[in-house]
């Protein structure tokens, strides 16, 4: 398949390319890049090839999602492998992590081998992620060494925080030796308790159980001393708090290895969102105040912060109805995660888009040891086509996901992956009346 993307505007902070480009792609790769003259006409030949006038929309590498539950095995109700990639081809991501919380635990070989025997049949890349400990049980270590040689690139407990401190400096220790990072997701269960949303303001007033920001700063205060203790990589899962940021930065300042993600969701919402008892916004970490909204994304434009990851979450229609209290903890992230951010933070001049290309594809794929070829003649072609004027309403009725949970339900967004190429294959395509996932 030939494919020539005419007059783009290609976004890689690592390469230097043109201002507009045209580009073709042949078997699976960019094989030539040109520069578009003024009129916006090609320099390359179109002969035989398919013609894609993109009339000035940005060309990204194809995204990299870090921390993705896609729940298949033993979840299938909330969300598949195959759903899971179809919205992450809606979304413009061509790879993404998977985290183990699935039924049976990704804690053994086995269960990874699954994983990957589904993930070849879908059109984007699908890397697994290992548990910590023997059924995210937070007791026993899983053998992390089988696990290296099963293909994980990382190892977390997700959702359940190794409470242990004594395992925890264990799996740092084990994991170190074959390189792998921990990824935690710091929470103080004891502290966190039963609550349900930030401690807060909006919490008094609408009378639900709070968590404190503390119960995550604790945890990521004590992991950051296990690895400077064990010198392991650590990698802090969705970050949210102004605390929890700066005891990141001063351990870096210290040379620990520790990196940061934060997620869409507390870049742009706050507590706020939860008035009306909407069990969208219901989320682990939960939404937080305004002081730590503005935190995290000061810390983009000062590039404090490494990565953006959805933590897309999905769970049936039946575990987010119900009271505040009972509903199940998560959003469906994939398919809304460039448009906000491009509407809430690069329109508001709060990111720039090669930071963002750091932030959704160099530095995740640094962290879990993924080849970034970026945007160079010769590289795979995974790419991720943003139109910056189409605008739109999200529907989650729409969903390519089983989860239909999105505090961004009825938003007019402006900006929308338009093109989502992998191995030089268009896999969604939203140039018609209707967007299609195609393989």
């Amino acid at each position: 398949m030939r494919i020539l993307l005419k007059n783009c505007r290609p976004v890689d902070p690592e390469m230097e390319i043109p201002e507009r480009a045209d580009l073709l792609l042949e078997d699976g790769r960019i094989s030539q890049m040109k520069t578009t003259d003024n009129q916006g006409d090609s320099s390359a030949g179109s002969a035989g090839i398919e013609t894609l006038d993109l009339k000035g929309a940005y060309l990204l590498p194809g995204l990299i999602d870090m921390h993705a539950h896609f729940r298949e095995p033993g979840y299938e109700e909330r969300e598949t492998i195959r759903t899971g990639s179809e919205a992450a081809a809606a979304g413009g991501f061509t790879t993404v992590a998977v985290m183990p919380n699935t039924r049976p635990v990704a804690d053994n070989p086995a269960t990874i081998e699954l994983i990957k025997a589904r993930a070849a049949e879908v059109p984007i890349d699908i890397t697994p992620l290992g548990s910590i400990t023997k059924g995210s049980a937070g007791s026993e270590l899983a053998e992390i060494g089988f696990l290296s040689q099963a293909g994980v690139r990382g190892l977390t407990d997700d959702g359940q925080p190794v409470m242990n401190s004594e395992v925890m400096r264990r799996a740092m220790e084990y994991a170190s030796d074959f390189e792998l990072p921990i990824i935690s997701h710091c929470e103080d269960l004891k502290l966190a308790a039963e609550g349900v949303m930030h401690e807060g303001y909006y919490s008094s007033i609408l009378g639900l159980k709070p968590i404190p920001a503390a119960a995550e700063e604790i945890m990521i205060a004590r992991d950051i001393a296990l690895a400077e203790l064990t010198g392991a990589r650590l990698h802090i899962a969705h970050l949210s708090t102004f605390r929890g940021l700066e005891m990141v930065l001063q351990a870096r300042a210290k040379g620990i290895k520790v990196t940061a993600e934060v997620t869409p969701h507390h870049l742009t919402l706050t507590d706020r969102e939860v008035l009306g008892y909407d069990t969208a916004t219901k989320v682990n970490p939960p939404l937080r105040g305004q002081q730590d909204l503005k935190a995290l994304q000061q810390a983009l434009s000062q590039d404090e912060i490494d990565v953006i990851a959805t933590d897309h979450a999905p769970h049936t229609v039946e575990e987010k109805m119900g009271t505040f209290d009972s509903a199940a903890f998560g959003i469906s992230g994939l398919e809304t995660a460039l448009a906000v951010l491009h509407q809430e933070l690069i329109l508001t001049d709060k990111l720039d888009w090669k930071r963002l290309v750091r932030l959704m594809y160099y530095n995740p794929a640094k962290i879990l040891g993924l080849e970034a070829q970026g945007l160079r003649t010769g590289a795979r072609a995974d790419l991720t086509v943003f139109d910056p004027d189409k605008n739109w309403q999200v529907d989650t009725d729409k969903f390519k996901s089983l989860g239909r949970h999105s505090p961004y339900n009825g938003w007019e967004l402006t900006g929308k992956v338009l093109i989502t190429i992998k191995d030089g294959r268009i896999i969604y395509d939203d140039r018609g009346d209707q967007a299609e996932i195609l393989y």
